[in-house]
């Protein structure tokens, strides 16, 4: 009600401080006063924009999954050849992940929690474009012969699981970036575990 309180990009400023403090100290543990502390603003103006914690959550869950999907279809659509577009796939989703952690971390642990049907229909529409994203590139590549024949969908979630599995060990900061990590998943994925000496 009334003029939306002064925060620049204040959606997208309340988005990123709640998800680091979601994502960090645990969503039941946290309040809109906590977020609104961070912001260095009342908790009336984070009322402005959200009307609940949950809705908040929501959207973190939300924005992400629309990143994840831009960023990465950028990245494959500027790459030839299944082969050179799962690298891309896999080498994107894990830069995009780094940049956005904890947002990434709010997806990932809250999906089966969303509350708002509308959001929650977004999500799952979202989520199966990105899960077609890359089932496509697996079919181009078992189509061409570039990948064994395989169960696509056994496939992409074997890939996908690898990649979201790093958010159990992964913290930003370490010596090595997310991407290296992925690029060790791809040549795992696409070379295995024998040895070619």
């Amino acid at each position: 009600m009334g003029r939306p309180p002064v925060l620049e990009n204040a959606r997208d400023r309340i988005l990123d401080e709640a998800a680091e403090l979601f994502g960090g100290g645990g969503y039941d543990k946290s309040t809109l006063n906590d977020v609104a502390v961070r912001l260095g603003v009342s908790k009336a103006a984070v009322y402005h924009y959200f009307s609940t914690k949950q809705a908040i959550y929501d959207a973190i869950i939300v924005r992400t999954l629309d990143g994840l999907i831009k960023h990465v279809s950028s990245a494959v659509e500027a790459s030839t050849g299944a082969d050179q577009k799962l690298r891309a796939f896999m080498m994107a989703h894990a830069a995009f992940f780094e940049e956005n952690y904890w947002g990434f971390v709010c997806m990932l642990v809250g999906y089966g929690g969303m509350a708002n049907p509308s959001l929650i229909t977004e999500a799952n529409q979202e989520r199966r474009e990105y899960e077609d994203i890359l089932r496509t590139i697996l079919r181009e590549g078992i189509a061409d012969g570039t990948f064994a024949k395989t169960d696509v969908t056994t496939a992409s979630h074997s890939v996908l699981s690898m990649l979201n599995w790093m958010v159990r060990w992964f913290k930003p900061g370490g010596p090595r970036h997310a991407k290296s990590f992925a690029e060790q998943y791809y040549e795992l994925l696409t070379r295995g575990l024998t040895s070619r000496d």
